[in-house]
């Protein structure tokens, strides 16, 4: 079984070694130790955590509630604030980034395990609901939500880019017919300039997101979604 992947958020060095300690010996992985907004934002998209703890206040930097809000952005990963602040306007504009927690320093280590485990569950549950509502089955465990145009690999939400979904969109909506090359260009680019290879290029990449079979190619002519949906 994987081990839980945890970003810790936090500028001081002395705190931040200590939480890691604390999160090794709960049994779960730290993927890094970050200072700064702009490493927050980078290390989330590289290494992918499941869980980050966010210091509010991170100095020489947007502090810890702003960089919650961008990188909710990017993904929708569970955040626990910890913090030595408990004002309210703080804690309001925390509450606006719908984190898991507000856990006020020195924490118990048993407090956050279990608040680490009940932000999982809440994120798990809550994308169990939109799959199980909202989403087109694809095949292979991958659903797509139309109305928003988001991508979900199980409960996992998957990034597409715009024209990555609007490719998809138009395969979904198609229902396991054959989509013709020149169709696709106008629904995507509508009527501006687009080279001969940037179809192709656009359909390699969504099938690198995909099962590569869930996508078929007829040469010279279009392609589909498959199995039928």
């Amino acid at each position: 079984m994987n081990k839980i992947k945890i970003l810790i958020v936090e500028d001081e060095t002395i705190v931040a070694l200590d939480i890691k300690s604390a999160i090794k010996r709960l049994g779960f992985e730290v993927t890094n130790i970050v200072a700064n907004y702009d490493d927050a934002i980078n290390s989330v998209k590289k290494n992918e955590p499941d869980v980050i703890l966010m210091d509010i206040n991170l100095r020489n930097s947007k502090d810890g509630i702003e960089t919650a809000y961008d990188i909710q952005k990017i993904k929708n990963i569970p955040i626990i604030y910890l913090t030595a602040y408990s004002d309210d306007d703080m804690i309001n504009r925390a509450i606006a980034t719908n984190p898991v927690a507000y856990l006020l320093k020195p924490f118990k280590i048993k407090e956050l395990k279990s608040t680490i485990h009940l932000g999982l569950y809440k994120v798990n549950q809550q994308n169990q609901i939109i799959i199980d509502n909202d989403c087109t089955p694809l095949g292979f465990d991958y659903y797509y939500d139309l109305k928003n145009e988001n991508l979900y690999y199980q409960n996992r939400p998957i990034k597409l880019s715009i024209r990555e979904s609007m490719l998809l969109t138009v395969l979904v909506e198609a229902r396991g017919a054959i989509v013709p090359f020149s169709v696709l260009e106008y629904a995507i680019w509508s009527a501006e300039p687009v080279s001969n290879s940037a179809l192709r290029t656009l359909i390699y990449r969504l099938r690198a997101r995909l099962n590569y079979k869930l996508i078929e190619t007829t040469i010279s002519f279009g392609c589909k979604l498959t199995p039928k949906i």
